[in-house]
């Protein structure tokens, strides 16, 4: 399968930032083959990022979503509106959301149906936090986390789904203190992870599943990341944000 490498802008970028990274990003990946590759920019910039990819081979992804069609939900958007604007992809249960705004397994798994009843393809984010990895209960929340928000999903809309790990401990925020998991720390959980996938459904949904690791995703790290077995592309946050820096990965996943 093609590695998808997904580019999450996070709260960053005007409209005309926007537009004008990704003009430099479709000269930069033109000749890309072997790897999918979006882009997920804040609200304000979807509409005119989204004329800007017409014609191109980049996709474009938002970064949340709610799951109602619509209704008195002030600040939300839902997935119609962004099917609407041309989204192909959306991020679910990113761990800032889980953190920052409350957001649980059960809310995620509501976004997760909503997003598949629009056709869009959710990157559906789990990962564990510090504490809980030094606990040794990384793989217990992985697990907890996957069986919730999978929990009404059938095999055929699984083929819509892709799995992002992001191991909090290793996203940097900023915070120039933390480390990257290893590229063996990343594969022994995507290998756990396709087997959670095979355990839920069966051994052939697992094999194509796509798994994305998303923990501080860098040009310098992406290559020996991108090259394990089970890694099937990338959620990258801080590295997207230049083009130069977001298309060197993206070469890094032609590679592999």
């Amino acid at each position: 399968m093609n590695k998808l490498i997904a580019a999450n802008w996070k709260m960053n970028k005007t409209v005309a930032e926007s537009v004008s990274t990704v003009k430099e990003l479709k000269k930069l990946v033109k000749d890309a083959k072997n790897a999918e590759i979006a882009v997920c920019p804040p609200f304000t910039a979807l509409y005119a990022v989204s004329k800007e990819l017409k014609k191109s081979d980049v996709r474009l992804g938002a970064q949340n979503m709610h799951f109602e069609d619509a209704g008195a939900l002030t600040g939300e958007v839902s997935p119609a509106m962004l099917k609407d604007i041309g989204c192909e992809f959306v991020i679910l249960g990113h761990s800032e959301r889980r953190e920052f705004s409350g957001e649980d397994d059960e809310f995620i798994s509501k976004k997760v149906i909503a997003a598949l009843k629009h056709d869009l393809k959710p990157i559906l984010c789990v990962g564990e936090n510090l504490e809980q990895r030094n606990n040794g209960e990384a793989k217990d929340v992985v697990e907890n986390q996957l069986e919730k928000c999978l929990n009404e999903i059938n095999k055929s809309q699984m083929a819509m789904i892709s799995i992002a790990y992001e191991p909090v401990w290793a996203i940097s925020r900023g915070n120039s203190n933390t480390r990257p998991a290893t590229k063996e720390d990343a594969e022994e959980m995507h290998r756990f992870i396709r087997g959670l996938i095979a355990k839920i459904f069966d051994s052939g949904t697992s094999k194509s599943t796509r798994i994305l690791y998303g923990g501080s995703v860098k040009p310098e790290n992406a290559r020996e990341l991108l090259s394990m077995p089970n890694i099937n592309g990338a959620l990258v946050g801080n590295a997207s944000l230049d083009a130069k820096s977001f298309a060197e990965i993206v070469k890094a996943a032609e590679i592999n």
